[in-house]
């Protein structure tokens, strides 16, 4: 975290982020992986970046090791958003990152694929469970986009 509050300043540096916990067993994988590398295509990478942290807590539905589910991902789906190291996201084990999202938005990962949408100051905006469909979201993360890019033209 920033002194800001922020998640930290290299997830913010001045784009829109979405921070997704992971998992490559998962009955959530093959659309939300499919849907989040779409985003990163149409947003990305100057103005929004997927942050994919892999996750192994839930249904032990992400076993491989860091190169095995990086090597999957990008040969499955195409992947080219940056996929981190695995992590636990919930109890006492939590990755800071992970407990900073969830004191911000008072929503707690309670499977794989929770989406937290971070602002361009590091702020969480919203969080939503897998139940919420990638496609749902696009909307509101178009429009922060949409947002930024009028933004960095005024500033130009």
């Amino acid at each position: 975290m920033n002194a800001a509050g922020g998640l930290c300043t290299d997830i913010s540096s001045e784009t829109v982020s979405l921070v997704v916990n992971v998992a490559s067993e998962c009955g959530y994988t093959d659309e939300h992986y499919k849907d989040l590398q779409q985003l990163q295509k149409d947003f990305g990478p100057f103005h929004f970046n997927v942050l994919a942290f892999p996750c192994n807590q839930f249904g032990q539905q992400e076993p491989g090791s860091d190169k095995e589910i990086d090597s999957f991902v990008r040969r499955v789906y195409g992947v080219s958003f940056p996929i981190f190291s695995k992590i636990a996201v919930v109890g006492i084990g939590a990755n800071n990152a992970y407990k900073y999202l969830v004191e911000a938005s008072k929503k707690e990962p309670t499977w794989n694929f929770w989406k937290y949408l971070i602002d361009t100051d590091g702020k969480v905006v919203d969080a939503w469970g897998p139940d919420i469909s990638v496609k749902e979201i696009r909307p509101r993360i178009a429009d922060m986009v949409r947002k930024l890019i009028i933004k960095r033209k005024e500033e130009l």
